[in-house]
């Protein structure tokens, strides 16, 4: 039997020498990766018999990855995977899953249940002859792909607010254009503050969580932060009192008031009811100061607001104090950290919905 010709890949460029290493290197697919080193080791000279003993592979798989590439170039690399058999589940049947899924069982005149698991759901789609028989791996795999997930509920809770947009804008302005007789501050109370271990995240060797005591008592009472976040520095001002009431609110602001003599203080407030003591108010027409409050249950207008979930994060969580004058230490150290890397705060939510609305979205979306 005459010998079979001999087989070379055609001449390649210096970028394509590079390229078929990258490829030997960092692929993933072992298909990929074996076509490319039986390319790559042609390319060098190596004749089929040489490749097919160094590779373990046939002499006519080497000849045709060779004529492949010669043919297509580095196309001829990725595998062609076949679609398999057909799905037996149609795209209009999965896209009625899909919705069926979105329901609750109520709905369809099912009692005793308020939500599907994948079971009851499965049975469900049988007996409305959706489909003949599915398992439950397969229906998890069908929702996952048709965006359908697993979630928790949540709540919504609707503002009577009448003035709910006109006051929304009235804090978006402030924000967005800074008054040029003076500054906004945000004001917020945060706590209360309990001496109690918090859970939190920190690197750890792999299966070696840190521990936290799991019984304590809430010795000591709690304690109260109240700080505000001047939008012009970026940098926020706080005092830790045992209480929360108009009295240590007005003591606050005297002392806002004192930090910038001069200027006009435009206060982003909640309706919390000692911020509308009548001692505050007056206080507050005397001393050039203005309450801005925030609509009835738009406590996320207020920009102080995610500084409180960063000084959770950071200061509070993942520790266990043992005494309020150690907790408070962390928070003083955490603020001050935080003041020296203050930037002044600008765009507040320039792209949320919000901004469009022209009337109170009385329930969620």
């Amino acid at each position: 039997m005459a010998r079979r010709p001999e087989v070379f890949v055609r001449p390649l460029s210096m970028e394509e020498g590079r390229k078929l290493q990258r490829i030997s290197r960092t692929a993933k697919d072992p298909i990929k990766l074996r076509r490319a080193i039986v390319v790559m080791m042609s390319g060098q000279g190596r004749s089929v018999p040489d490749i097919t003993s160094l590779m373990q592979v046939g002499d006519d798989y080497v000849r045709e990855v060779i004529h492949a590439f010669n043919e297509r170039g580095f196309d001829a690399l990725n595998p062609k995977w076949s679609g398999g058999r057909p799905s037996a589940i149609s795209v209009r049947a999965r896209e009625r899953i899909c919705l069926i899924a979105k329901t609750v069982p109520a709905e369809w005149g099912i009692t005793g249940m308020s939500t599907w698991s994948l079971r009851t759901l499965a049975e469900h789609l049988i007996t409305q002859g959706v489909v003949a028989a599915i398992s439950r791996e397969h229906l998890r795999r069908i929702l996952r792909k048709g965006g359908v997930s697993w979630q928790s509920t949540t709540t919504w809770k609707a503002s009577t607010d009448l003035d709910f947009i006109a006051k929304m804008h009235r804090v978006l302005e402030l924000y967005d254009q800074r008054p040029v007789d003076g500054r906004v501050v945000c004001v917020d109370e945060f706590g209360p503050l309990n001496l109690m271990p918090r859970k939190g995240k920190r690197w750890r060797p792999v299966g070696s969580p840190a521990r936290l005591r799991a019984t304590y008592h809430r010795y000591d009472g709690v304690m109260q932060l109240i700080a505000a976040l001047d939008l012009v520095s970026g940098k926020l001002f706080y005092r830790i009192r045992t209480r929360k009431r108009w009295r240590e609110f007005l003591s606050f602001l005297k002392r806002l008031r004192a930090c910038w003599p001069g200027e006009r203080l435009y206060v982003i407030v909640d309706n919390y009811a000692p911020r509308k003591h009548r001692e505050v108010r007056a206080w507050a027409a005397d001393n050039d100061v203005e309450l801005v409050f925030l609509p009835t249950y738009g406590s996320w207008l207020n920009w102080i607001e995610p500084e409180f979930a960063a000084l959770r994060y950071y200061a509070l969580n993942g520790t266990d104090h043992r005494s309020h004058a150690e907790q408070n230490a962390a928070i003083g150290a955490y603020v001050r950290w935080r003041n020296a890397r203050a930037q002044p705060k600008t765009n507040f939510a320039a792209s949320s919905p919000i901004r469009s609305w022209t009337s109170y979205l009385a329930k969620a979306a």
